[in-house]
């Protein structure tokens, strides 16, 4: 079973009229790669990714479940939550892909077809939620690179509320509104 590891305390604490940007990637590879790689990888990118104080060891764990990722000390961090077709979560990662594989079946074009077969496929689910009222354009850059992280080290697929799925060059291939 995967660890919970601890949330970065934000400036302020989520507010209940916040809005929420949700995206989320849907993955076809087995595990999830341990968080260690997604921080090398937006540090690569430049993104200087600021997370909880936690035992080191748990950066190299592969059954990660949540972390929060932030970008500025003075904006809510980036929610990170992995949800897997087996263990803790199991019935979050089935839920989400049932609503995605309904959603999609209204469309009867390759690309379409193309995104039910990764969503359908899909192994774990990994999901990021950002305050809209609270996210500038460094954060969108933020979440941009874990997308592309987990789309090209875990076959995954991108869709993105309000918006649709993306292609891995990042085309807008199925649009899709809330």
């Amino acid at each position: 079973m995967g660890k919970e590891l601890p949330i970065l305390p934000s400036a302020q604490a989520d507010q209940p009229q916040d809005t929420f940007i949700y995206s989320r990637v849907f993955c076809n590879r087995e595990n999830s790669p341990p968080l260690r790689l997604l921080l090398d990888y937006v540090k690569s990118k430049g993104q200087i990714p600021l997370i909880p104080k936690m035992d080191p060891e748990a950066l190299d764990d592969w059954a990660w479940i949540q972390i929060s990722i932030g970008y500025n000390r003075e904006r809510k961090p980036i929610q990170l939550v992995c949800a897997r077709d087996r263990g803790s979560y199991q019935d979050v990662h089935q839920q989400e892909r049932d609503a995605f594989l309904e959603r999609l079946s209204i469309f009867d074009d390759i690309e379409a077809q193309l995104a039910r077969e990764c969503v359908s496929k899909s192994r774990f689910l990994v999901t990021t939620r950002m305050v809209q009222g609270d996210v500038t354009d460094e954060g969108y850059d933020l979440n941009g690179w874990i997308l592309e992280f987990f789309q090209e080290h875990c076959n995954g697929i991108v869709q993105i509320d309000g918006q649709g799925f993306f292609s891995p060059k990042g085309e807008l291939i199925v649009e899709m509104e809330d």
